[in-house]
Formats: structure tokens, C-alpha cells, sequence
């Protein structure tokens, strides 16, 4: 099986960059300080655009937060998954928990239908499961190609140990995919404890173009938020995972 590249983006630069070092996909999303929520109907048409020969998958999650949805919030999810495949996109990115800490097994089974013929990852909502060997199961059942996961961790090289483990337990029959801290220094060691895939975001940041700046106004309520850097994904960064990739081809 082809080792893949997943950058993820917050930006249209970070799709170009995406596309620049020939990754194989995009996961596109908004709200980067809430992990990930889905990206406006506008940057996904105009990723679109951009993208054309790395895939395009877009995160389904209505808010930050955790992943036990309502059923109004299901059916906005529902109301997304629509709107990004008339987009053109190639697949769509969600998880879903219930209070218990297992895999919404019904609900992401009923996504995942709403979403055919597109294919569907299961994102880091596996790892706030109470029990990853079940979560594995619950999640192939429910018709998703690819589990993105740190090991239930921080990061992926300090979940190595369960995504060693979760390789050898999913034996082929989905994709798994490491992500969180992945960089050109790790790659090779996540590769080597089976992952099929690494998710990275390449991340860098520069300064705000903003001369004057309001020392007591946080937009977001919360102090701490870096509200005058601008992250993107940094080409050089992407690069380097790329090329340990392409190595071990």
C-alpha cells in the first residue's frame, strides 16, 4: 500500500503549498483554536479551484467542543456533508462519540451513507474513546476508509505505542493515519510503526501586519490566543515529511 501525505489546511496558502509538494490530500478546515470545524461554502469552492491533483476532503463538525451531537447538530452535518460534495470535493472528515466515550457507531454509519459514493476519515474523536480496540471496530463497521489518530495522545510519537498496536490490529482493513506533531523528524518512526498515512499541518506562523494592536481586547474571550501571529503551512516543513515519504516508497 502507498504511504500518503494528508496536509492540513487553514487557508488557501496552505493549499497551494499543499498542492506545490505534490501532497495527496487536503483536510480543509476553519477554526484552527477549536481543533477543526468546517471551512465556509465559499473557501471550499475556491480550494477547490486550487487543487487540482492532491484530493480535497473537508472537515464535517459543526463546532469545537466535544463530539456528542444533537440532532439538530446532525442534521447541520447532514446540510454540510451536501454542500461539500456539490462542491466537488473528494471526501469528508468527521466523529462522532457518544456520552459513554464509544463510537456513535449508528450516527457516523448514517453519515457515511450520506456521504456515498465520497469516502469518509474518522478524525481525532478516536482518541477520546474510552476504549481504542473497540472504537477500531466500531469505526470499520461503520463504512469509514481511514482513522486519524495520535494514539490517544498529544501527539502521534507519544501514542506510537497504540498506533503500533492499532496497525496490527486493523490488518489492512482500513487505513490508519497519524497525525498531531508529525514532522520531518518523526515521519520515518510513525511510518515504521504502520501508519499508512501521515497527517501534518506544516505548521508556521509570522507576525501581524497590524501596527497598532488593543492590549485589552480579546476577540475570542480568551486571554493567551495569539490573535496578531497569522499560521500557514510552511512549504520547507512539508517538504521534508514529503520527501521521507517518497523514500520509503
Amino acid at each position: 500500500m502507498k504511504k500518503e501525505l494528508e496536509v492540513c489546511a487553514y487557508s488557501l496558502e496552505s493549499c497551494r503549498a499543499a498542492e506545490a509538494v505534490g501532497a495527496d490530500r487536503v483536510e480543509l478546515c476553519a477554526a484552527m483554536y477549536d481543533g477543526g470545524t468546517t471551512p465556509s461554502a465559499g473557501m471550499i469552492r475556491l480550494a477547490r479551484k486550487i487543487l487540482q491533483h492532491t484530493r480535497l476532503y473537508v472537515m464535517i463538525r459543526p463546532r469545537g467542543g466535544d463530539f456528542c451531537y444533537s440532532d439538530e447538530e446532525l442534521e447541520v452535518m447532514r446540510e454540510e456533508i451536501r454542500t461539500a460534495r456539490e462542491a466537488g470535493v473528494d471526501g469528508v472528515v468527521i466523529g462522532l462519540l457518544r456520552p459513554d466515550g464509544t463510537v456513535d457507531r449508528e450516527r457516523t454509519a448514517a453519515l457515511v451513507r450520506e456521504a456515498a459514493p465520497l469516502p469518509v476519515t474518522f478524525h481525532r474523536a478516536f482518541d477520546m474513546t474510552a476504549d481504542h480496540r473497540q472504537a477500531l471496530e466500531d469505526v470499520i463497521a461503520s463504512g469509514c476508509v481511514r482513522i486519524l489518530t495520535s494514539g490517544g495522545r498529544n501527539t502521534a510519537v507519544e501514542g506510537i505505542d497504540t498506533i503500533r498496536e492499532l496497525a496490527a490490529l486493523s490488518a489492512g482493513r482500513i487505513q490508519l493515519m497519524a497525525g498531531s506533531g508529525v514532522n520531518g523528524s518523526n515521519a520515518a518512526e510513525l511510518l515504521a510503526a504502520g501508519a499508512d498515512a501521515l497527517h501534518t499541518s506544516g505548521r508556521s506562523v509570522r507576525d501581524s501586519r497590524m501596527l497598532y494592536r488593543n492590549p485589552a481586547v480579546f476577540m475570542g474571550g480568551v486571554p493567551g490566543i495569539p490573535e496578531y501571529e497569522i499560521a500557514f503551512s510552511d512549504p520547507v516543513k512539508l517538504q521534508v515529511v514529503a520527501d521521507v515519504l517518497r523514500n520509503r516508497q
